[in-house]
């Protein structure tokens, strides 16, 4: 899910990196101290789960657990996912610098979208209709970050359809297995420790 660095334009990288920066002040400002241990364990997660990846065209593909990281802190993933992604790319040349706010934009905004659209079932439901909303969520955050490195392409360049076709394509087993990680973790928190998928936050403020 990584776009590698020179394969986007100048507005693409610009646009992206204004998002990014509004996307981690919102998280910032709405983080509480209580927070931070569980940002710095998803964000390690993260981390690692990335890192093992088949390169893909101008991409790649691997787990991201977006949708578990949504559901679990909201848009505290702005903050998580981009010192993750700040750390492969120095630590291991895995992304890019100029790509980092693109890259942090792809993982991160439909992480932001799930929580809005599932935290709410997840925790107020019972295990299997938890597990069932983890699923959508898991999925879901998968496709809307293969279709936003499709949007960064094609506002690139012509002809990168099918490059950016290729890449939702090659993510669909993707969001299957996603889908049942974050589904297992969803159902197994909702038994053992239910108040983990309390909302980190009571209510939108913006």
């Amino acid at each position: 899910m990584h776009i590698s660095e020179g394969a986007l334009s100048a507005p693409v990288l610009i646009a992206g990196t204004a998002a990014a920066f509004l996307g981690t002040a919102i998280g910032l400002k709405k983080l509480d101290y209580d927070q931070i241990p569980r940002v710095s364990v998803l964000s390690a997660t993260f981390f690692v789960a990335s890192m093992i990846h088949l390169p893909v065209g101008v991409s790649s593909v691997h787990l991201i657990l977006n949708g578990l990281m949504g559901l679990l802190l909201g848009w505290a993933s702005f903050p998580a996912i981009l010192v993750a992604l700040f750390l492969q790319a120095v630590l291991f040349q895995f992304g890019g610098l100029t790509t980092l706010g693109v890259n942090t934009v792809i993982m991160a905004a439909p992480a932001v979208f799930c929580y809005y659209l599932f935290s709410a079932g997840a925790r107020r439901t019972g295990v299997l209709l938890s597990a069932i909303f983890g699923f959508a969520a898991g999925a879901l955050a998968v496709l809307i970050s293969s279709l936003l490195v499709g949007v960064a392409l094609v506002f690139t360049a012509r002809g990168l359809e099918k490059p950016a076709l290729v890449i939702v394509m090659v993510h669909i087993p993707v969001m299957v297995v996603e889908g049942f990680v974050t589904a297992t973790v969803v159902s197994f928190l909702r038994t053992v420790r239910p108040e983990v998928l309390e909302a980190p936050y009571a209510k939108p403020q913006f």
